[in-house]
């Protein structure tokens, strides 16, 4: 039992595993209880479920203080708990791009509602293993080097002005050279096969049965390399918090799990917060520029952990306010005509060369 006890990455390990039965039982009971059958889920659903992963994020902080409160003080307990929340809520309002991204990949592949949310649940769970895995590296990096915290607080100010004065634009599913790679390398078909990733069919030229993948896959790829696309900024932006390794990675994956819930709730209503990315983009700046502002100004002082909090917290509520009033009564973007099985069908021509089953 002592090996319970023993400080893992800064955190007991006991403490490691209850995250780690935390999540894998909201997993199991998402998976298995509340969508043991694929159905279409609707808005009011979707809130709710999403109110009860937040709770259970915030609810998880509280716990957090008490645990680093008694390992570490009052003062560095409180100082990583408000660390927590600040990354929390970074991770959630970052997770707003997902959202859209995720939307235009279901539409390429013509992925139906009520098979989305087994595929992102399953792309969760492989974004919890590649988070962990990046994370684990930066914090092995930053431990060995910390002068890479310099390095990502100049790349935050650097994304966040660039995004700034960057237009939108889409995802190029068709050109990304992993997904071009696996559809010619692999056995695809052209249609779906319910919620399934795989399926036995039979090869047009042979009549074998051999094994394929669906465009449900296809997606679920896309899916899992788009997250990586964003955690080369969500991660940086945690460790220019706190390099606290457990506060860095259950923030992250706090703030991914409601995803799948909060997605079928914003998917309908993501064009309403097309200002929201300006706010993000002030955020990076901030984060970025407070280990600047903390070395070289404040004297090697911390910059205060609750300013830090109200202003993350301040620009994203400006940002969402501010789209929502801005886009009052705007129509929701209708995706070009022909898109659906058909377009999806012409589109996996195209990254097999027409092999597709």
């Amino acid at each position: 039992m002592e090996f319970l006890f023993t400080v893992w990455l800064g955190t007991p390990v006991w403490f490691w595993l209850a995250f780690v039965g935390i999540v894998a039982g909201l997993t199991a009971f998402d998976l298995g209880f509340l969508h043991k059958e694929d159905k279409e889920m609707g808005i009011a659903e979707s809130l709710k479920l999403s109110a009860f992963y937040i709770s259970i994020a915030l609810a998880f902080g509280i716990w957090v203080y008490f645990q680093k409160t008694a390992a570490l003080g009052d003062a560095a307990g409180t100082e990583l708990t408000v660390a927590y929340y600040t990354a929390f809520f970074i991770e959630k309002a970052l997770s707003i791009d997902n959202v859209f991204v995720i939307s235009l990949i279901f539409t390429y592949f013509a992925v139906p509602p009520k098979y989305q949310y087994r595929a992102l649940l399953w792309g969760i769970i492989g974004v919890i293993v590649l988070r962990g895995i990046m994370i684990g590296v930066g914090a092995a990096v930053v431990q060995q080097y910390a002068w890479v915290l310099y390095f990502f607080a100049a790349f935050l100010v650097f994304t966040g002005i660039k995004m700034l004065f960057a237009g939108d634009k889409p995802m190029d599913i068709e050109h990304n050279p992993v997904i071009r790679w696996i559809s010619r390398h692999m056995r695809v078909t052209k249609e779906l096969h319910d919620e399934k990733f795989f399926v036995e069919i039979a090869d047009q030229k042979t009549g074998k049965i051999v094994r394929a993948a669906t465009p449900l896959f296809l997606a679920l790829v896309v899916i899992n390399l788009a997250d990586l696309v964003f955690a080369v900024d969500s991660v940086p932006a945690v460790f220019a918090i706190t390099t606290d390794t457990f506060i860095v990675y259950t923030s992250n994956i706090m703030a991914i799990l409601g995803l799948r819930a909060l997605y079928f709730a914003l998917a309908a209503m993501v064009h309403r917060f097309h200002y929201l990315k300006y706010a993000l983009a002030l955020v990076l700046v901030f984060i970025g520029a407070k280990i600047f502002i903390a070395d070289f100004l404040l004297g090697g002082d911390k910059f205060p952990p609750l300013l830090s909090l109200g202003v993350t917290a301040g620009l994203i509520a400006g940002g969402v306010v501010y789209s929502l009033y801005k886009t009052k009564g705007a129509e929701e973007p209708q995706w070009p005509a022909g898109e659906g099985p058909d377009a999806a069908r012409r589109h996996l021509d195209e990254l097999t060369d027409g092999k597709a089953l």
